[in-house]
């Protein structure tokens, strides 16, 4: 009886809502019996049925932890439903505008300048910037040495002529080894090390190539005059009559140095071609295999990671095939006196069909290195005495060429005043393609120095033209300092060049007042330094505050930092016999600078009268003489000593550009407009 109550027991308690604990259970025996004997004392026999519907549940609230059954009960209630769905279409709509706005601005923002656009060019002459081992020749660890000089210029392109295994013989433009570096500047790792200190200071390098001929001690060469397989026709070969000692050349073709362009080879028994000197024999560029070697010295030094090439001499990559005569420009003249090369027109041995087509094709192998960011390589060439023939080196709008012919206008001309300035700029500006660079040079290896050449009074006043035109401006070492010419009386026989052209009357790099002007710390040079060299050098110009190097570096921060200087428009203003005068102005700014700059005499103009619309006071921002630097001058009396140059600021709600009057004397290559209001460039103007 009692085990049927106790089976019993468990059901009543389970019908009461009870709850059954066997948790514990160390002595089950005795819970057994525990619980057997407190249920017939205590436990009513009378069963009370619940109904479990009719138990209220405890209402649920939202707690810490809450598991993914429980959250989601709640996040099906209206919470502030209208507020998030409010704060939702913003944030869509936000980042609509967003996107719209970014995409406007890509789209109505101007192109960059590029690298070779944003920053002068400094050309250096490496024999004769700086000596590190003392041999008295320039090398390219002296270059790497003087790095420090270039960035105190704030210029970030560096242009270093020919260095390639070389004869010498004019100025090394004639090449043993394209891929080698000639040992007087030293070794391909020291090449390496320069380049690799060139980048680490955020500057770029450029290149020379001369690609139409070789040294006639090159390989190729050797090669060709001893019929050796594809190397027999690298080189362009025509027999010629020997006889009694003298040659009958081919035809009257003439040299660039003067006498037949035809040199007899004893070797192969016959002619070699060769434009310049006869130590530089032409390449036959009819020849495909030859085109294909110049495209893989273009990649070899392109994978070295040079930042671009200056292409020179290419207007002679061919030659008519036909060998006929080249006109005669007097032609009473004896044929048999013609010797010099002004005396014929060279229309068989220049600019040929197809010569633009070799260059393009370089373009396109330079290319295959440009697609990186970053990483445009520059492609410059020279040009041709006609400037209609030079304009066609830049390419058309579909066919990429040069990034621009190199432009020596402001080198060529035979007089220097105001009006020849004027119309050296305008002779490159009117002719420019739309939309296409302009750049400018007043100094080179082939040319005197301004001080030798016009005047050391107008050297200043010529580096403020160079830095205040638009485009690219290319200095050569030695005119931020206003070097000199050495006389020709004390450059030694074994220093004077084959070529009469590119003699070399420029004096080694003079960096201090020490001996040999710190150029090397030998007991000689390879050409003599100017015997000026005590007062103008770099170390004693950068203690001195009206000096020619600190007005070039002055000029330089100018041109990086104002808008209206670097892209800006330029309007010619007035030009005579004295005084070239022009402004740089950008849409949208409201301040313009003027450029009044003497290549004449003392000189007094009337801006005002000229330009009705210049305020009455202007500030002179910079001077050629620093003591005037932040001086105001009345518009209607501007007065300039020869040689000065003036850099004047002012205000101004009508730019010249604008103006009816100047509407055909106003240039622009990158056009910008600037708006104040979020402080950017943009296209539309």
């Amino acid at each position: 009886m009692v085990e049927e109550e106790a089976k019993s027991l468990p059901m009543e308690l389970s019908e009461k809502g009870g709850v059954e604990n066997n948790g514990f259970v160390q002595n089950e025996a005795f819970d057994d019996k525990e619980t057997v004997t407190s249920s017939q004392e205590e436990m009513p026999k009378t069963c009370i049925v619940v109904d479990p519907a009719a138990v209220e549940e405890p209402a649920l609230k939202p707690y810490a932890g809450m598991p993914k059954e429980v959250l989601l009960k709640f996040s099906s209630q209206a919470r502030y439903r209208v507020t998030r769905e409010i704060l939702f279409w913003l944030i869509i709509a936000a980042a609509i505008v967003l996107v719209c706005a970014t995409i406007a601005i890509i789209a109505l923002s101007p192109k960059c300048l590029d690298w070779w656009q944003a920053s002068p060019i400094y050309q250096i002459y490496p024999r004769s910037f700086k000596d590190s081992n003392m041999d008295g020749n320039g090398d390219l660890k002296g270059i790497q040495e003087k790095l420090d000089h270039i960035t105190y210029l704030n210029i970030k392109t560096i242009w270093i002529t020919s260095f390639y295994k070389s004869p010498l013989k004019g100025l090394g433009y004639g090449a043993e080894d394209f891929y080698d570096i000639d040992p007087m500047f030293g070794s391909m790792n020291d090449f390496e090390n320069l380049l690799a200190a060139i980048h680490d200071r955020g500057l770029k390098v450029i290149m020379d190539l001369i690609p139409n001929h070789t040294s006639d001690k090159h390989r190729w060469f050797q090669l060709s005059r001893n019929r050796t397989g594809k190397y027999t026709d690298y080189y362009i070969w025509k027999d010629c009559m020997q006889a009694a000692g003298s040659v009958t050349p081919p035809n009257n073709w003439v040299s660039v140095f003067g006498n037949s362009s035809w040199q007899f080879d004893d070797v192969r028994k016959q002619c070699y071609f060769h434009q310049f000197g006869k130590e530089q024999p032409d390449l036959n560029f009819h020849n495909l295999a030859v085109q294909q070697e110049i495209h893989d010295i273009i990649k070899f030094w392109l994978g070295k990671g040079i930042d671009g090439f200056s292409f020179s001499a290419v207007k002679f990559l061919l030659e008519a095939t036909h060998l006929r005569d080249e006109p005669q420009v007097n032609k009473s003249q004896n044929p048999e006196s013609v010797t010099a090369y002004s005396q014929l027109y060279h229309d068989y041995t220049t600019t040929q069909v197809g010569m633009h087509d070799i260059i393009r094709s370089f373009r396109q192998t330079m290319n295959q290195f440009s697609s990186e960011p970053g990483r445009y390589r520059f492609m410059g060439s020279d040009g041709d005495e006609n400037i209609e023939a030079t304009m066609m080196y830049y390419g058309t709008t579909f066919i990429q060429e040069a990034d621009f012919p190199f432009n020596f206008n402001l080198i060529n001309m035979k007089d220097l005043s105001g009006n020849s300035i004027f119309e050296a700029v305008n002779l490159w500006m009117k002719n420019m393609p739309a939309e296409k660079w302009p750049n400018w040079a007043v100094g080179s290896p082939n040319a005197a120095r301004i001080s030798s050449r016009i005047g050391k009074e107008y050297v200043n006043v010529m580096n403020m033209l160079l830095l205040t035109l638009p485009g690219t401006p290319v200095t050569y070492y030695g005119e931020e300092i206003g070097m000199e010419n050495i006389a020709s009386e004390n450059v030694s026989e074994e220093h004077r060049s084959s070529d009469p052209v590119t003699f070399p009357e420029k004096s080694p790099m003079q960096w201090d007042g020490k001996v040999n002007a710190g150029f090397t710390e030998g007991n000689s040079t390879w050409l003599p330094v100017n015997s000026d060299y005590q007062s103008v050098n770099v170390e004693s110009q950068m203690t001195r505050s009206n000096s020619s190097l600190n007005l070039y570096r002055e000029l330089t921060l100018l041109r990086n930092n104002e808008l209206p200087m670097h892209r800006g428009w330029m309007c010619y203003i007035w030009n005579d016999s004295d005084v070239f005068v022009y402004v740089r102005e950008l849409d949208g700014l409201d301040r313009g600078f003027m450029m009044v700059l003497n290549f004449g005499q003392e000189s007094t103009i009337d801006l005002k009268a000229i330009v009705p619309n210049l305020p009455s006071e202007a500030i002179i921002r910079l001077s050629t003489n620093f003591s005037n630097a932040g001086k105001a001058v009345n518009t209607k009396l501007v007065k300039t000593e020869m040689g000065e140059g003036l850099v004047l600021e002012y205000k101004t709600a009508k730019p010249v550009h604008t103006m009816e009057a100047f509407q055909g004397n106003c240039f622009v290559a990158e056009k910008a407009c600037y708006s104040s209001a979020f402080n950017l460039l943009y296209v539309n103007c």
